[in-house]
């Protein structure tokens, strides 16, 4: 199998283009990539490894280049229960760009939400399913929410 780096490009552009559209950041797709990662990154430190790649066997190339970037599988998980404190586990993979990128806990919660909400063009329900199911008592709506509704 040859790899067209090119429609790679073309498809994370296009992904890229329309995640920007719906956080309402039509203008600033850097902003809109540098949430998405954060985002991702947040999500691989709670969930298992074993899910992980269950999920990254399932996201387009450029998403998989996304979730893997920087990653250190570690063997202790971070205690993430509540959504504030994923937030801010998010917000540290953001980096100093993190106060203008998420703002209030609102517009974080917002953009979670999103992102997920817009993952199930390439996520089964099932895969969705056990992510959520992965997730503590408190985090999971930021999944089922995007799911069903």
């Amino acid at each position: 199998m040859a790899l067209n780096f090119n429609q790679y490009a073309t498809e994370a552009n296009t992904f890229l283009k329309e995640y920007a559209e719906e956080m309402n950041l039509k203008d600033n797709p850097d902003k809109a990539g540098r949430i998405l990662s954060a985002i991702l990154h947040g999500l691989r430190e709670i969930i298992s490894v074993e899910e992980s790649l269950q999920l990254v066997a399932q996201l387009p190339m450029f998403l998989k280049a996304v979730y893997v970037n920087g990653w250190t599988i570690k063997t202790k998980k971070d205690k993430i229960k509540h959504m504030e404190q994923f937030i801010d586990l998010v917000r540290s993979f953001d980096g100093v760009t993190s106060i203008y990128d998420f703002g209030s806990n609102e517009i974080a919660e917002h953009y979670i939400q999103t992102t997920f909400f817009l993952l199930r063009k390439y996520i089964s329900p099932g895969e969705m399913q056990d992510i959520r199911n992965e997730l503590p008592k408190n985090l999971k709506n930021m999944i089922f929410d995007s799911l069903f509704f």
